[in-house]
């Protein structure tokens, strides 16, 4: 019979194997912000890298935090929660996207919207779909559902044009008209396909 030598190597700041307090809960997502998501029975709430619930599991969805806050689902609404719970809006909206670059997408009555971590509405409810910002613009669509980009106060950078729009990376965004897709420039120049 052979024997078989098992070495493990643990690094400073590396977790080997799951949290003991993990088997607490149905579901455990990735650290954020200095807190993970977990669901227990069906409701997602809110732990430290301990394992202490620093937000206990009421909500029946969420989101992982981003920027220091998170989009919560009540019943039917979502609003927002920063770190120690605590809301910054009312469960008002019917669909939420995390914070990015200071704001949030949000939709109300199938209209989409932006609010600042204060909770503002700083770009109306105008847009039959909206997508985060990144690098100072937003995909947004119009209401006959054409994509293009809004800057942060909500005016057309990009008009819209497209069947879809991506978030901006590194100076370069994906659209899509018809079949095709290409990657263009804030400038509206196709760079590359």
């Amino acid at each position: 019979m052979k024997k078989i030598l098992l070495l493990v190597f643990v690094l400073p700041g590396f977790i080997v194997f799951g949290q003991k307090w993990e088997k607490n809960y149905d579901y455990v997502d990735n650290c954020v912000c200095g807190l993970s998501k977990v669901k227990k029975a069906g409701k997602v709430g809110y732990v430290n890298k301990e394992g202490v619930e620093v937000v206990k599991p009421i909500f029946d969805d969420g989101n992982t935090f981003n920027e220091g806050y998170a989009a919560v689902r009540l019943g039917e609404k979502w609003h927002f929660i920063d770190s120690t719970g605590k809301a910054i809006t009312e469960p008002l909206f019917d669909d939420a996207i995390n914070f990015s670059n200071g704001m949030a997408v949000v939709a109300k009555n199938n209209q989409y919207g932006f609010i600042n971590t204060k909770g503002e509405l700083v770009i109306p409810f105008q847009y039959s779909n909206a997508r985060n910002f990144s690098e100072g613009l937003a995909p947004a669509a119009n209401t006959k559902g054409y994509w293009g980009y809004v800057d942060v106060k909500g005016n057309w950078v990009i008009k819209p044009a497209y069947d879809f729009s991506d978030c901006f990376q590194n100076g370069e965004a994906r659209v899509m008209k018809g079949q095709k897709i290409v990657y263009i420039d804030k400038n509206n120049t196709v760079v590359h396909e």
